[in-house]
């Protein structure tokens, strides 16, 4: 281990004191020379069960965390994400529990994140560590059904996982019993702030048994974190696995930044994905709907793309994600919210078709790669429109991008810089196109509530699949027959037919050819319109002399 000790990072610190937001630094690099799990008082099995999966030595987050965490103490995590936390909180949790608990037991350990795809990760990482001690995991969110979920509750759970939503609405159900909870954790507190589950959060956590060890995990510590932490947890400390500035680390991601123009993004984007050596891409939108414009654009010109945004059903969002995991689709095109929290390994480029609100959605998103010491990638396509905006995150991030060059689809430099094959176009040749796309991952009956239906089309005929044009009119409707009348009508003194000539009009033609005189002309109609001003005047022309 390092030449920090135990005592040294224990210090008493009063609740009020300022100085207990004053996180200690850590030194310890991710290397070889980082402790092993097995140098910490960790139970054989936990231990035995992580190296399985390959997971032998600590991070610089873990090797802070496990020394103050084995021993029940209230402590403040912050680090970027992306950096281990999980097991940070994940191994003292199993470490401290008796496992497995009897049948129908309430569960020992809450654990709280902000996003569905978050808590399926952690729930998914702290069952892989407990699994030679039995430790039942249970993941409770909203999009599923609450029937298994209750069921599950019912057979008896160790730790639970799960959104503030859901996990609230179980519990003032019944379903779920927190008294005997002994531990919390908070995962990524200031996502979950953001997301606007602050109340939500208090709520459970006055639940929870005053008598606790509570675990707080966040990135950043606005207020509302600080005094959240100063309200539910005792004599916290906080820790930190970077060096000492408010600044969030940006540096080790390879970053690049194009002023490019929006009829040309598409263009730039198809070429920025024939890099060469590029893995998993993550593709960054503002908006729903132009997520879902750039993955019909992409899968247009042969790249396997995916959509991830709030109007999917929770089945399709899993379904997505399951296949950019698996690889079966390579390029996913997120919307900031439906990407928070979730971490999939091997994303060799974030891609900011648009250019984020914030500094912090910044950090956000480009954390999504290089991830756990690897490389990464994050280029910004910054269009007009946004530079004032973009200037302020460079500036709060000490980013040297103010003036991004201007860049198309042509450019040199672009090919130049990330290495894209300079006779790479607009489509991924046929030739590499080899992924098995969306549709080869099958979506999931989660039996849940069921998103919105869209609004039906209007009624068709029977047997009738024309399509409909932009207005929802029919562009290829045939002509109807028209329905001959048996009423008859006058016009000018005449009966009209049905065929609409004025009966008696070939008898009034032929005597005047008889007689040699040419047939009277037809009296003109005269309307009457009142004039501004005015009412009773006629604007029509004088009737025929």
């Amino acid at each position: 281990m390092t030449d920090n000790s135990t005592s040294d990072l224990l210090p008493a610190l009063p609740p009020d004191d300022a100085a207990e937001i004053a996180p200690l630094a850590a030194r310890a690099p991710v290397t070889e020379d980082s402790p092993a799990f097995s140098e910490f008082d960790i139970k054989p099995e936990i231990i035995e069960a992580l190296a399985e999966v390959g997971i032998v030595r600590t991070f610089a987050i873990q090797e802070l965390t496990l020394p103050i965490a084995l021993t029940g103490n209230d402590l403040i995590g912050q680090a970027r994400t992306g950096t281990g936390k999980t097991l940070g909180f994940g191994v003292p949790l199993l470490n401290r529990l008796n496992l497995p608990g009897g049948v129908g037991a309430a569960p020992q350990a809450l654990v709280i994140a902000p996003t569905r795809e978050l808590a399926v990760q952690v729930s998914g990482d702290i069952a892989a560590a407990g699994k030679k001690l039995g430790a039942r995991v249970l993941t409770i969110y909203g999009g599923r059904a609450y029937e298994p979920q209750i069921d599950a509750l019912r057979k008896g759970i160790d730790v639970v996982v799960g959104t503030p939503g859901r996990l609230l609405d179980l519990v003032q159900q019944g379903h779920l019993v927190l008294g005997a909870a002994s531990i919390l954790v908070l995962d990524e507190a200031d996502e979950m702030l953001d997301l606007g589950f602050l109340p939500d959060i208090e709520k459970l956590m006055a639940m929870v048994p005053a008598k606790r060890q509570t675990m707080l995990f966040s990135a950043t510590m606005p207020g509302p974190i600080v005094a959240l932490a100063r309200t539910f947890l005792n004599q916290p400390i906080q820790i930190r696995a970077e060096h000492g500035t408010e600044t969030p680390r940006t540096d080790h991601i390879d970053q690049f930044a194009y002023r490019a123009h929006a009829m040309d993004k598409t263009e730039v984007l198809a070429r920025i994905l024939q890099a060469r050596n590029r893995g998993l891409t993550l593709i960054f939108t503002r908006t729903k709907r132009t997520a879902a414009k750039v993955v019909d654009n992409l899968l247009e010109r042969g790249f396997a793309a995916a959509a991830m945004h709030g109007d999917l059903g929770q089945g399709a969002r899993e379904q997505a994600l399951r296949a950019f995991r698996s690889g079966k689709v390579d390029v996913m095109v997120a919307t900031d919210v439906a990407a928070r929290g979730w971490d999939v390994e091997g994303i060799t480029h974030v891609i900011n078709y648009q250019a984020p609100e914030d500094e912090m959605t910044y950090v956000h998103r480009i954390g999504r790669t290089a991830r756990a010491g690897a490389s990464g990638n994050a280029i910004t396509l910054v269009d007009w429109d946004d530079l004032p905006r973009w200037k302020l995150i460079c500036d709060k991030l000490g980013l040297p991008f103010h003036t991004p060059v201007e860049t198309y689809s042509t450019s040199p430099h672009l090919y130049l810089e990330l290495d894209i094959p300079t006779e790479a176009g607009s489509n991924l040749p046929r030739a590499e196109r080899t992924r098995a796309g969306l549709d080869a991952e099958q979506i999931e009956d989660l039996g849940g509530r069921q998103p919105k239906a869209a609004p039906r089309p209007a009624r068709r005929a029977s047997g009738d699949s024309s399509p409909r044009g932009e207005r929802g009119a029919r562009t290829d409707r045939p002509t109807r027959p028209t329905k001959e009348r048996n009423r008859n009508r006058t016009r000018g003194g005449a009966t009209v037919e049905a065929s609409g000539a004025p009966q008696g009009a070939s008898t009034q033609g032929e005597t005047a050819a008889a007689t040699g005189e040419s047939p009277a002309p037809r009296p003109r109609r005269r309307r009457r319109r009142p004039s501004a001003g005015s009412t009773g005047v006629s604007n029509a022309a004088p009737a025929a002399e």
